[in-house]
């Protein structure tokens, strides 16, 4: 049940990365609100997911996560370039968060 909660923690990371492009260095108040919000959501389910994981897994698979979706999402949503090393390098973080989930057996 950890890495779910770690796994949407760091999805909720993803929202409060992309949310601060929104937002407009937070000037702009329902994308702040949404960013915000999205921060709390992360946080508190990080908080519990280290309850039973490794701090350093954990910390490392949520930033993890968080890269990789707030990168592509760039690429995707902000037209951030696409190059062959800059997607390379985000192959390179899943292989590192699948590494650190399989190196902890899984639980």
């Amino acid at each position: 049940m950890s890495w779910y909660l770690l796994l949407l923690a760091g999805l909720f990371e993803i929202g409060w990365a992309v949310g601060l492009e929104y937002s407009d260095g937070l000037t702009k108040p329902w994308p702040t609100l949404g960013t915000v919000v999205s921060l709390v959501i992360s946080m508190v389910l990080l908080a519990q997911a280290v309850k039973d994981l490794p701090v350093g897994t954990a910390y490392a698979v949520w930033t993890g996560v968080g890269a990789v979706g707030t990168a592509s999402l760039g690429i995707v949503l902000f037209d951030e370039p696409a190059t062959l090393a800059r997607v390379a390098c985000i192959g390179v973080i899943v292989v590192g968060i699948v590494g650190l989930h399989l190196a902890s057996g899984g639980h």
